[in-house]
């Protein structure tokens, strides 16, 4: 069955789209791409997708990196640590272009610091500064998360062997810490550069004209010239460079060897990475970049609750009445596909992690591997991909509710996937083996053992996949219709007419509506986390 959702959702798509780009009439046709090749717009899109992705990762890297150090090698205190968490994963549970709105309170014609505060008149906030800007603070977060794990795993006593040889604090951060967080670093740039490269409603609403890049390119295509093989070729194309910085990614990594955890026992130690006086500098940076995306969301707020910003400040609940009158159409739909979506792809997550982690069968690799598939390509593709495959028959999808869920449980539940790995590589099988050795079947041990010890991957999935049917766009914009539309879209249209209030209003609601989902599904892992410790407990004998 997982075979059959993994090529139906996964290969299939894959496979259309290549057929629609190359083929015409069952015959290798490669005029489309040579078309595209020899347009110069598409090839500065090009040129824009590659230089916005690449300074976007560089930057994000940079930034991830500041904030996991400090929270994890600074010392700081807990409630400076909670702070540097809260902002790394406010931008996570919004929609991706709501740091682009923010800019525009502030920065645009008629913004609050370019108007108001400073008096400037004729600003232009469109371009590829202030959409660097807005990426780099909404896709840090990813290498942050990427590179904290990282830097808590490294033995503190590799360093102090340094210290004890006579080196400085700089040159063992130099020679040692940084050089063996490679791997993590490659991780996060190529995880952000898959992002920004996939990021299309950003560039769309602060990019311009003077600044195109190729998945906005892709979608004006589609949405706009109605040409599937055009938007086909344009979102092959941007493979190009995403399987490059894979593959430079993988060569520069594997070079060399990081290894810090072994079974051997050694004394624990505390890091000594930062100076007792560097912590502060650190997260004065750190602070720095939490001020500003704090400034951002009161500033959506504010937004949400004036006339107009910019104009009249007057307070009005206008733009809330609008998106509960207009707009509940979206909020039941955007509710209805994540509550779907929810269930579907926590149990898809755990039911595939356990199947390539615990049970040896034929083609359990490559099981694997294609269940990363979606995970791993940009979105636009994705998108597309499902737009082309299920437009015509025999499979008619497009329309429909289904189609979105599938694109979300099949793009997001790797997340819950790798979850299950990671948390069955640490379960001892023994303990599945005593349950078989007293009487119990398969379906019996999975139910009663091993489920209680991987439910942490289950709410992985489930709150990984809810928090992207709430804000995910890249993919879903070409999946939309008449009978199902979903918030993002609704801010984006609000974007482009520019309703700047009930886009403001819409983005609070989906951070509010994310933050209360979360909250209770930690709440519920909390009660659900004592049992599988007691039968754990009781399995090992007391």
């Amino acid at each position: 069955m997982l075979w059959a959702c993994l090529a139906l959702f996964v290969l299939f798509p894959l496979a259309a789209l290549v057929a629609r780009a190359f083929f015409e009439g069952g015959r290798f046709a490669p005029g489309a791409l040579a078309s595209v090749l020899r347009d110069p717009n598409h090839l500065r899109a090009f040129g824009n997708s590659v230089l916005l992705g690449v300074l976007v990762a560089v930057a994000s890297t940079v930034l991830g990196f500041l904030f996991a150090f400090t929270a994890v090698r600074g010392g700081l205190p807990r409630a400076w640590t909670g702070v540097l968490e809260a902002t790394a994963l406010l931008p996570l549970i919004s929609p991706p272009f709501t740091t682009a709105i923010a800019i525009i309170f502030s920065f645009g014609p008629r913004g609050l610091v370019t108007w108001h505060l400073l008096g400037l008149k004729g600003v232009s906030v469109y371009g590829l500064a202030s959409t660097f800007a807005a990426e780099t603070l909404t896709y840090f977060p990813i290498a942050y998360l990427t590179l904290k794990p990282v830097l808590a795993a490294l033995d503190p006593n590799v360093e102090d062997m340094a210290f004890s040889l006579g080196s400085s604090r700089a040159r063992v951060f130099r020679t040692v810490t940084l050089p063996l967080t490679v791997p993590g670093l490659g991780n996060a740039f190529l995880l952000v550069f898959a992002a920004s490269l996939a990021d299309f409603a950003t560039p769309l609403i602060l990019g311009g004209n003077d600044f195109p890049v190729l998945p906005t390119q892709a979608y004006l295509q589609i949405t706009g010239l109605f040409d599937f093989k055009g938007g086909a070729v344009l979102s092959f194309v941007l493979l190009v460079p995403a399987f490059a910085v894979l593959l430079l990614q993988r060569a520069w990594v594997g070079r060399r060897y990081y290894v810090t955890v072994s079974g051997k026992a050694g004394a624990q130690t505390a890091a000594k990475s930062v100076a007792a006086w560097a912590r502060w500098p650190l997260l004065a940076g750190c602070l720095v970049v939490t001020v500003v995306i704090a400034w951002f969301y009161a500033l959506l707020a504010y937004a949400s609750l004036v006339v107009a910003l910019g104009a009249n400040h007057a307070w009005t609940a206008v733009h809330y009445r609008v998106i509960f009158s207009e707009g509940v159409k979206a909020i039941r739909d955007t509710l209805v596909i994540a509550g779907l979506g929810m269930p579907l792809g926590g149990l898809y997550g755990i039911l595939l992690g356990y199947l390539v982690a615990r049970k040896v069968f034929l083609g359990r690799r490559a099981m694997e591997l294609v269940s990363m598939v979606n995970y791993a390509l940009p979105g636009t593709i994705v998108g597309i991909a499902y737009l082309i495959a299920f437009n015509d028959p025999p499979l008619v999808l497009t329309g429909t509710a289904l189609i979105i869920v599938a694109c979300y449980v099949f793009r997001y539940s790797p997340t819950g996937i790798r979850t299950t790995v990671a948390l069955l590589q640490q379960i001892d099988p023994g303990l599945e083996e005593a349950s078989a050795s007293l009487g119990a079947g398969s379906a019996t041990t999975f139910r009663r053992v091993t489920l209680p010890l991987i439910v942490p991957a289950f709410f992985a999935g489930l709150g990984v996949v809810f928090i992207r049917s709430m804000t995910a766009i890249s993919a879903t914009i070409f999946l939309i219709s008449i009978n199902w539309t979903l918030i993002t879209v609704r801010i984006l249209e609000n974007m482009t007419e520019l309703s700047l209030g009930p886009a403001a209003a819409f983005s609070m609601l989906v951070v509010a509506i994310v933050v209360v989902v979360m909250a209770a599904l930690s709440r519920l892992l909390r009660q659900f986390r004592t049992p599988g410790r007691v039968m754990v407990a009781s399995l090992l004998g007391g």
